[in-house]
């Protein structure tokens, strides 16, 4: 399955180490794991970490074709706090070489030529003006390609305008449950997981809407069919890439046909298979 995962490449540092990160890039990591062909649409700097986020991205076995190299700002670089159990936090620094994203009529032909399925996008990367732009393009230039939002919402980096223009454009939504609780708050949409996914799907027209619940497991809604499946437990390294995880096997699932209960189950085997290692990625040997 053909995708176009548009947004943030970065080096997620933690205390002792770092790895190659941005939810669009470990999304199209975990997609590719499981046999799909994704697409990034993104950029880093020519700097020393572009050069060294260009190598991992070729150790990962991903196409960087339509990453781009600039030297308008520095590689992308979010400080990763980790707390109790799966509390994680992020510091990013904007600008960013993703916030400078440049691409041609002829990239955005090529792109269309290539005919994906589906287009991933999350908050982050259209936060910035660039980012909105590029957006824009794409989803005007990939009209029959479904739409993936993951919310992904960051402080500092959201606005009610956006996620509500970004929620109209999606086919498919992701979200933990604080993100819930903030967009029930914007939108007046119900509380509950399962009212939500049910208004949200009347409301935006989504085909298909998951909510992480952390230890507790997820809620999932595709088409009429809603299940709550409860997470396994295991032993907590970091959650840094688990929703990422989750978000690809939420699509591998929907693509496949599968039934809900068993897209819900297997999206939670992936999502605790990544809290249970440091990082998204795996170590490309990056020194700190």
């Amino acid at each position: 399955m053909r995708t176009v995962v548009a947004g943030e490449v970065l080096w997620d540092c933690f205390p002792d180490s770092r790895r190659l990160g941005g939810a669009p890039l470990n999304f199209a990591f975990f997609l590719y794991q499981l046999q799909h062909s994704p697409l990034l649409v993104s950029a880093v700097g020519t700097d020393g970490p572009g050069t060294e986020a260009r190598a991992a991205i070729a150790a990962l076995g991903l196409d960087a074709t339509f990453v781009r190299s600039t030297d308008r700002h520095p590689t992308g670089r979010a400080t990763v706090r980790l707390g109790p159990g799966d509390e994680t936090a992020f510091t990013i620094d904007r600008p960013a070489a993703y916030d400078a994203i440049d691409l041609t009529a002829a990239d955005t032909a090529h792109l269309a030529d290539w005919n994906p399925a589906w287009l991933y996008y999350g908050t982050l990367f259209p936060s910035c003006p660039r980012g909105r732009e590029v957006l824009h393009t794409l989803l005007g230039a990939l009209p029959e390609a479904f739409r993936f939002y993951d919310v992904n919402l960051r402080p500092g980096f959201e606005s009610p305008e956006l996620v509500r223009e970004l929620l109209q454009a999606a086919d498919v939504v992701k979200l933990n449950e604080r993100e819930l609780s903030r967009l029930a708050e914007w939108f007046e949409l119900p509380s509950s997981p399962e009212e939500f996914c049910r208004e949200g799907a009347r409301r935006f027209q989504w085909r298909a809407a998951a909510v992480t619940l952390s230890a507790r497991g997820c809620a999932m809604l595709v088409d009429d069919g809603y299940v709550e499946a409860p997470g396994l437990v295991v032993d907590v390294v970091d959650a840094v890439g688990a929703g990422d995880a989750f978000a690809a096997a939420f699509m591998h699932g929907i693509v496949s046909n599968w039934p809900v209960a068993h897209i819900a189950r297997f999206a939670n085997r992936a999502g605790a298979l990544a809290v249970c290692a440091r990082g998204a990625t795996p170590d490309v040997r990056a020194s700190p």
